[in-house]
C-alpha cells in the first residue's frame, strides 16, 4: 500500500484527465452525454484504478488495477481519434493530448513490469 498521489503514474494520468475536462468543454452540446461523457468517464478511470490499486494488499492485486486503467487509456485514445476526425478538436491539441495518453500507457506498462506478483 502506498500513497497514489506521490506515483508518476498518478500524477501523469491526473494531469491527462485534467486536460481532457478542460478540452472537451468546448465540444458541442449535444455531445454532453455522449462523447464527453465518455472521454471524461475514461480519463478518470485511469487515474481512478492507479489510486485504488495503490490500496491493494499485493502486487498482483495492484496489477489487475493497472491493467484496467491501462485499457482505459487505450479506450480514451480511441475516443480522443474520433474527436479530431469529427471536427471537435484541433491537430496540435489531438498530437498533444496522445502524446500524454501514450506516455502514461508506456509509465503504467512499465510501472507492472516492477511489480512483483508475490509481494
Amino acid at each position: 500500500m502506498c500513497d497514489f498521489k506521490k506515483l508518476i503514474v498518478w500524477q501523469k494520468s491526473h494531469c491527462l484527465a485534467i486536460n481532457i475536462y478542460k478540452y472537451t468543454s468546448s465540444f458541442p452540446k449535444e455531445e454532453a452525454f455522449g462523447l464527453i461523457s465518455q472521454m471524461r468517464r475514461a480519463a478518470l478511470s485511469i487515474s481512478s484504478n492507479i489510486a485504488e490499486g495503490s490500496a491493494q494488499e499485493s502486487h498482483l492485486q495492484f496489477n489487475r488495477f493497472l491493467i484496467i486503467a491501462s485499457g482505459s487509456a487505450a479506450e480514451l485514445d480511441c475516443q480522443l481519434l474520433l474527436s479530431k476526425d469529427l471536427g471537435f478538436i484541433d491537430e496540435s491539441i489531438y498530437v498533444a493530448l496522445q502524446e500524454q495518453i501514450t506516455e502514461v500507457r508506456k509509465i503504467i506498462h512499465s510501472f507492472k513490469k516492477k511489480l512483483k506478483p508475490n509481494d
